[in-house]
């Protein structure tokens, strides 16, 4: 018998009795911070799983199946060229309306078709900090001094942070595009331009479907807002085109799905979600009985679900326990600490809140009204920069899985840097305005 491991079972079962043994059921803040949790992961499954996560699935299903590896090497791999590499992965984030979680499939979907660590990594956190509805949102509110140095400070971010992580395991990716050079092209399975428009009609309808209201009454963001699922539904109508004339998915069988998806957009004219569920639901049905590409996309966007979801929502149900629901609600670690450490601009304040901006969960334009709340409360400059530029990147459900992406000592590198950065450059802006 190897005592060793049996000691360790031993202490795992004596930790978990304790904190068993001590739960201090009854006392009115534990008890609402478990409400808490339970309200952020009720939250998170109707505003974020339907319209973000699931979208994001079937986006990382095309990069897996329809974008040969050959590609994804060609301009991100660990033999590309690293200016390239890490100009595509760093402005990536423009055209995205995700937060840290949705980032998280085709961030897995293009490191496993062979993108090098550094220009995925850099894909991972442009994804949700330089969202371009974020940055017009936090000028238009927070300032537009604020809202130019977060959009620098990403962008600088993203390129330094990947290329830092290509450096710690530069002998790791050498092998890795040592490896790739020996691999033959396997060439493409249809032309780019078909992939293209494949892809970017998923894309679109990600964007859409989540696009924030804004506090304006007129103007262009307003009106997207307002036809935002009416331009989804075009979006929508593009996808069916894709799936006959790509795909090859057969007329009768796409007709078939998209009437039930027509009917209840006339049934229910004031709660489209539910013909945006039934679309996907009719989506899935067309990959899984179609054989060959199609069923090869249903496989692969059920892999990511599989490996995401259940990581994404432990670590909710945590986030949620610690620090509260979506609307400032209160968890077990109290509101007003965390106001309370991250005034002025010292090395603490902003550390503090690059740690507190880590672990919470903010979805797509949510940091906003958040930082303005704590400004408010006293919040100093520094740490807000801070925050802005550690929280959308990060959150324990995402740290979760990506570790199980790229392992545990990288995700503690990845999370360290950006905590770094952070605080670096929390201190300077603080000390400059």
């Amino acid at each position: 018998m190897n005592w060793k491991e049996e000691y360790k079972k031993l202490l795992w079962v004596v930790a978990v009795f304790l904190a068993v043994f001590y739960l201090p059921v009854g006392k009115p803040q534990f008890t609402n911070a478990i409400f808490e949790a339970l309200n952020l992961a009720k939250w998170y499954a109707r505003e974020h799983v339907l319209l973000c996560l699931v979208p994001a699935f079937f986006i990382a299903g095309v990069i897996s199946v329809f974008i040969s590896q050959a590609a994804v090497i060609k301009y991100l791999g660990a033999t590309a060229k690293k200016w390239l590499a890490y100009l595509v992965a760093s402005v990536s984030g423009t055209i995205l309306a995700v937060c840290s979680c949705t980032i998280l499939p085709l961030f897995s979907g293009i490191y496993r078709r062979g993108a090098g660590l550094g220009p995925a990594i850099a894909f991972l956190y442009s994804g949700p900090a330089i969202n371009i509805l974020a940055i017009i949102l936090t000028a238009r509110i927070l300032g537009a001094e604020l809202g130019i140095v977060r959009v620098i400070g990403a962008v600088l971010f993203s390129v330094v942070i990947g290329f830092l992580m290509h450096l710690i395991y530069r002998k790791e990716e050498q092998d890795k595009a040592n490896a790739q050079l020996a691999m033959p092209d396997s060439g493409e399975s249809h032309p780019l331009w078909q992939t293209a428009i494949h892809f970017f009609t998923l894309i679109l309808i990600l964007v859409f479907v989540n696009w924030g209201k804004t506090d304006a009454d007129s103007g262009v963001w307003h009106f997207i807002y307002n036809n935002k699922w009416l331009i989804t539904g075009f979006f929508g109508i593009g996808l069916a085109f894709t799936l006959i004339l790509i795909i090859k998915i057969k007329v009768f069988q796409v007709l078939l799905v998209a009437l039930p998806v027509l009917v209840l957009v006339l049934i229910f004219p004031t709660q489209p979600i539910i013909a945006f569920i039934a679309a996907f639901i009719g989506l899935s049905i067309l990959l899984s009985i179609n054989e060959g590409e199609p069923s090869e996309w249903m496989s692969a966007t059920w892999g990511f679900a599989k490996q995401i979801l259940p990581l994404l929502a432990m670590g909710v149900l945590i986030a949620g326990f610690l620090l509260g629901g979506p609307e400032n609600g209160q968890g077990i670690i109290p509101n007003r600490w965390v106001s309370g450490l991250v005034g002025g601009n010292s090395i603490f304040s902003n550390f503090f809140a690059s740690i507190a901006g880590a672990f919470m969960y903010f979805a797509t334009l949510t940091e906003v009204p958040i930082l303005q709340g704590l400004i408010a409360s006293g919040m100093g400059k520094g740490p807000a920069l801070a925050l802005l530029l550690a929280g959308p990147a990060l959150s324990l459900p995402n740290m979760l899985v990506i570790k199980s992406v790229i392992g545990t000592q990288k995700t503690i590198v990845y999370v360290s840097l950006v905590v770094v950065m952070a605080t670096i450059s929390g201190l300077i802006y603080g000390a400059i305005f």
